[in-house]
């Protein structure tokens, strides 16, 4: 690497190199110079460097040098004198941009050269072999080997540019220019690859610039003038792709457009809109859009009719009638009828783009159809005026084909309007913006149009009709267009038609039991049933809401209290982990705090290490200095040896010697040398001509008199062998004759072999052709039987299917009503029980109030009642359970252990005796209690015995316990049975 005390020494240093044709060594030593930081303080000598540098680079095709040197340039410059680095900039192109140029105009020329009569006299064999191995013409081998090399660099000196000026506030106009005018190269020369890599660059130029909006020195979108330099960017990029025919790219590039207006939030030039709408309306068409195309239409309209006050009544009346003519070319029936889930989501997303583009903001949740429709737009042409502006015959066709029922003669009446409106069109003379408006592009779909409106009036009139009739109908299309469109039609829900071609006739169907009337039948009819069932069987009454909150209200507690637990949990999770949190963050710390200290204790020694390396290579330096400084001294040493001019030998103090002046001044001796050397050689050559001259001088007679000798010599020649070649020829043509005169006797025989051939090759043509038919006959019926097999098997297996549906709903219904019945006996079966136990609850209470009249009776005749053990057992009272008086349960109690025969005891007297003996009453509430019956379950042992019936008794203060059946109760005084 070479080191310049002043830049000037090295530009210096550059143009001696390219002098001797070092362009290498002297690109070198710029860029060397370029990319020091010695020399990072702008001055005017560096720019000089930077012109002759990219002059190297483009001379030389070297992009990435020149890439270098512009960034390292526009380092020095950015803060200090900007306007420096464009003028490197637009120099740099302008030399790619005449390269190219001329090597074009090169290859242009070299073609005309080669455009010759005789190839073969001017080719020479190494190029008849090259076009032999290659198959390339001459034009093609130019092109790759001087215009592709130099269409390349040109190609990679605008995406360096770009890429140099994208960040800088201060170069937006230069940067708009270089897309620009790498725009108009891709036009020119039809490259619709680098046109779409350039797009994408630009493009992610701007996302970088919204990605890092805290750059120093980035563009400010929301300044005027930036955003009008953005905004012309990409409308030139949106024309060169719509020129090209690159129609993604242009949608891209629109909706760049339209990402960058809605960035800044501000309406920008009308003009600019104009060129926006105009291209939309063409992107649109091309994709089948043609919803949004008359959209884009309707705005266009708008934008030149308020704003551009030039506008004439012809170019408005165009432009109106372009509006109603791409409204009337959407198709008047709805394309996602029928489709799936996704697919509508997919077209939702996407017209809500498409709705954006064109300046309409839809909710998301609504279906865009609804508000962005065909019959909507025709509507709002009619408020806004829309036409009255358009010509006589529009108008007609619009009345015709929207507001008219003529089925027999629609189509006769719209041609002859087609055909005028295919002739209206032209370019417009005050919208220089719009491109030529033709109203003939509408015509197709507008036949398309008049074609569905004439098959859905006869659909409304005939049922029937002959394919013949129906085609003399429609002039526009034969019969297998028409079938054609009435098959999107029907499949889209417009119509209702068949079309039978073994009658030749067309049936229409009746589209009111299709229609979207009937598509929610079933659901209506569920509604109206649930609401006959619920007058029929109206509702149970709620309970009242406390009722059916308090079984619920433990629970709920419950749930509560768990929940506030659960919350406290988590509050002291936090707590611990906001804890552990600060104990981490003051472990981060003061782990920071060591590697601190560490990095600043390496980077003092470092800094140690760097002075020490530094002070090293000072001495190293003064060592090769001195070093150099010896070695300078002996070649100027030796140099004073050699030199012969002593006189001249130039002053040099030994102490400035170096060793790459004493250098320079060699390569200078040198340049003399050879330049003495050069003219010796041209002396010599001049005297070589004066000897090679007199020489041709002296031989031209010589010469002239032998090219006379030979002449003579080839004419004599030529006449003898011209002699002989007719000669020849007359022997052929004698000898032909005699074979012609030997071989027409057996043309006879040749044409009866002919005929005989011919014939056979006939019959056996003939019967290929009948075999044929008749195998294509047999194939025929085969298919239409396996059609038939198969219809029939679909039919057995819907059969099949639809009886097994039946059959399952039936057991279903089986079921369902098995398990009412079930219910209902449950039910049945629970209230028998209930009121067999009420029975025998009201005959207990007869039987008590029997025994307790009795026993008063009996108090009432003597005061002192009588022992039961006196009593035969059938005879013996049963104490009531209110009246009896304290005094009275003893005797009883005590003549319990007396065997006897059981008898039914009531469970209110049983306790009594049981309090009066003193004995703990036995475990049970009531009479039907569940402890009693528990017991009565759990320990049947000890209420019967095993050998009789009669209750078991235990001492006298035991209670007196009996069995009885629960269905039958023995009368007072007799035995059980």
């Amino acid at each position: 690497m070479a080191t310049f005390a002043k830049p000037e020494n090295a530009l210096k240093r550059a143009e001696e190199l390219i002098t001797v044709g070092q362009k290498q060594d002297a690109l070198q030593a710029l860029h060397d110079l370029i990319t020091s930081k010695r020399h990072r303080a702008w001055q005017k000598t560096l720019e000089r460097i930077m012109f002759k540098y990219v002059e190297l680079c483009v001379d030389m095709r070297r992009g990435r040098f020149a890439k270098d040197g512009l960034i390292q340039y526009r380092i020095v410059c950015q803060q200090v004198n900007v306007t420096s680095l464009e003028e490197v900039i637009k120099h740099f192109m302008h030399l790619s941009t005449e390269k190219a140029e001329q090597a074009r105009s090169q290859a242009q020329a070299l073609e005309e050269a080669l455009d010759v009569d005789d190839l073969e006299a001017d080719k020479r064999p190494e190029d008849l072999m090259l076009s032999y191995v290659s198959g390339e013409k001459g034009k093609d081998r130019s092109d790759r080997e001087l215009v592709t090399p130099w269409f390349k660099f040109l190609w990679e000196t605008y995406r360096t540019v770009l890429e140099i000026l994208r960040n800088n506030s201060k170069l937006e106009a230069l940067y708009a220019m270089t897309a620009h005018r790498a725009f108009q190269f891709c036009k020119q020369y039809k490259r619709t690859t680098e046109f779409r890599r350039l797009c994408e660059i630009i493009r992610n130029h701007l996302s970088n610039l919204n990605k890092y909006r805290d750059q120093r020195d980035r563009p400010d979108l929301s300044a005027p003038e930036s955003l009008q330099l953005y905004l012309d960017t990409r409308s030139e990029q949106l024309k060169i792709a719509t020129e090209l025919e690159l129609w993604q790219e242009a949608f891209r590039s629109v909706e760049d457009i339209h990402g960058l207006m809605c960035m800044v939030k501000k309406t920008p030039k009308p003009s600019l809109m104009v060129v926006y709408y105009a291209k939309l309306t063409e992107i649109f068409w091309i994709s089948a859009s043609y919803l949004y195309h008359a959209y884009a239409w309707f705005k266009l309209f708008s934008l030149q009719k308020s704003f551009n006050k030039n506008l004439s009544q012809k170019d408005l009346q165009l432009i109106a009638s372009s509006v109603v003519l791409a409204a009337l070319s959407v198709t008047p029936y709805d394309h996602t009828r029928g489709a799936s889930h996704l697919e509508l989501e997919n077209e939702k997303e996407r017209n809500l783009r498409m709705a954006n583009l064109i300046g309409f903001s839809l909710d998301p949740k609504l279906e865009s159809r609804e508000v962005l429709s065909r019959s909507s737009l025709l509507s709002e042409l009619v408020s806004k005026g829309v036409m009255t502006c358009v010509t006589q015959e529009v108008k007609d066709l619009y009345h015709l084909l929207e507001h008219e029922f003529l089925p027999l003669d629609l189509a006769s009446k719209v041609q002859p309007l087609l055909t005028k409106i295919s002739k209206l069109g032209g370019k417009l003379s005050s919208g220089s913006s719009l491109p030529e408006v033709q109203l003939s592009q509408y015509v197709p779909t507008l036949e398309k149009l008049a074609t569905l409106r004439l098959l859905q009036q006869v659909s409304q009139v005939y049922q029937t009709i002959k394919i013949e009739s129906l085609s003399m109908m429609i002039p526009f299309f034969d019969f297998a267009v028409v079938e054609k469109i009435s098959v999107d039609a029907v499949k889209y829900n417009f119509i209702a038609m068949k079309v039978d071609h073994m009658k030749g006739v067309v049936v229409f169907g009746n589209m009111g039991l299709e229609s979207d009337g009937l598509r929610d039948h079933l659901t209506v009819l569920a509604e109206s049933l649930n609401k006959a069932r619920a007058m029929i069987y109206p509702p149970a009454k709620k309970a009242s809401k406390l009722g059916e909150m308090l079984p619920g209200l433990a629970e709920v507690v419950d749930k509560e209290h768990k929940r506030l637990l659960a919350r406290k949990s988590i509050i002291e999770k936090r707590k611990e982990e906001q804890e552990r949190h600060l104990l981490e963050m003051e472990r981060e710390e003061e782990s920071k705090r060591l590697r601190l200290q560490k990095i600043t204790e390496e980077a003092e020694q470092k800094r140690l290490a760097s002075e020490y390396e530094q002070r090293k290579n000072q001495r190293i330096l003064r060592e090769i200095e001195e070093r150099e400084l010896e070695e300078a001294q002996a070649l100027l040493q030796e140099a004073e040896k050699r030199s012969k001019k002593k006189g001249k030998k130039p002053i040099i103090e030994g102490e400035k010697v170096t060793k790459q002046t004493l250098m320079e001044l060699a390569l200078s001796e040198q340049l003399r040398e050879r330049q003495e050397m050069e003219k010796k050689l041209q002396k010599l050559a001049k005297t070589m001509d004066y000897l090679e001259r007199a020489k041709r001088e002296e031989s031209a007679p010589l010469i002239e008199a032998a090219f006379q000798k030979r002449l003579v010599e080839e004419k004599v020649l030529h006449e003898q062998e011209q002699q002989q070649e007719i000669e020849l020829s007359r022997q052929r043509h004698d000898g032909d004759l005699i074979e012609k005169n030997r071989l027409i006797r057996m043309l006879g025989n040749k044409n009866v072999f002919q005929e005989r051939v011919m014939s056979r090759r006939q019959i056996e043509y003939n019967r290929l052709r009948m075999e044929r038919e008749e195998r294509i006959n047999q194939i025929i019926m085969n298919r239409k039987q396996e059609r038939e097999t198969k219809r029939k098997m679909l039919f057995y297996l819907r059969s099949e299917e639809e009886r097994l549906n039946k059959l399952r709903e039936e057991e279903e219904a089986r079921k369902r009503e098995e398990a009412e019945r079930r219910r209902k006996e449950e039910a049945e079966r629970k209230a028998k029980l209930d009121e067999i136990a009420e029975k025998q609850r009201q005959r207990e209470r007869e039987l008590e109030e029997k025994e307790r009249l009795r026993r008063e009776a009996l108090l009432g005749r003597s005061t002192e009642p009588p022992r039961t053990s006196d009593l035969p057992v059938g005879a013996r009272p049963l104490e009531p359970v209110a009246a009896a008086p304290p005094n009275a349960i003893a005797p009883a109690a005590a003549a319990a252990s007396a065997p006897a025969r059981a008898k039914y005891v009531p469970p209110k007297l049983r306790r009594e005796r049981t309090e009066g003996s003193g004995q703990a009453p036995p475990a049970e509430s009531d009479r039907w209690g569940s402890s009693r019956q528990d017991d009565r379950m759990s320990q049947p042992s000890d209420r019967w015995r095993s050998d009789d019936r009669r209750p078991t008794f235990g001492g006298s203060g035991s209670s007196r316990s009996s069995t009885w059946s629960s269905s039958r109760i023995a009368p007072r005084g007799g035995s059980e049975r």
